[in-house]
């Protein structure tokens, strides 16, 4: 996944400052993130894959599937699409939102925990983390059975893990040191 990352990373950029240019940021996510969806669609996923498909009929497939009208979207999926590279388009859907809520000194954070978080906890966590991290959160709550208690946090590329197969973990490492 890192590897997708390096390489969505340019063009994430290069989308944003198109959007900021043309003052269109906001619904430029929304088409994104429909994109996105649809490239996770296992279906679409075969299509983009196949090698015998031309790149402009992907393309087409993918911007007919997202309802995107012509335009700078539908030209960015185009040029993915040449450059075969459709199947980041979940990846750079992510950067580009990372770089829309930057604008705002707001950063997206996932949160994960053993069992659901209640409204209360996850309100009372996402405070903590914002005076931690200094900045806005925008948090997303995932459930991760692994985890045996408390919670693993990623901002951007920081993690802060504080479960307790962490601490089990370092416990483990003193005692065999």
């Amino acid at each position: 996944m890192a590897e997708f990352a390096t390489i969505a990373r340019p063009y994430a950029k290069a989308l944003f400052g198109l959007a900021e240019e043309k003052n269109q940021i906001e619904s430029w996510l929304g088409g994104l993130k429909t994109l996105a969806a649809v490239a996770r669609d296992r279906k679409v996923a075969a299509l983009v894959e196949q090698p015998e498909t031309k790149a402009s009929e992907k393309a087409k497939v993918l911007i007919d599937l997202a309802g995107l009208q012509q335009g700078g979207l539908a030209n960015f999926v185009a040029v993915l699409a040449e450059q075969k590279r459709l199947q980041l388009l979940p990846e750079v859907c992510a950067q580009y939102q990372d770089l829309a809520l930057a604008l705002n000194n707001t950063k997206s954070a996932v949160i994960y925990s053993a069992y659901e978080l209640t409204a209360a906890q996850l309100a009372e966590l996402t405070q903590m983390l914002e005076k931690r991290f200094n900045t806005d959160l925008v948090v997303t709550a995932k459930v991760d059975p692994h985890l045996i208690g408390g919670v693993k946090v990623e901002v951007g590329d920081q993690v802060l893990d504080l479960s307790v197969q962490a601490k089990l973990q370092a416990l483990y490492t003193t005692m065999t040191n």
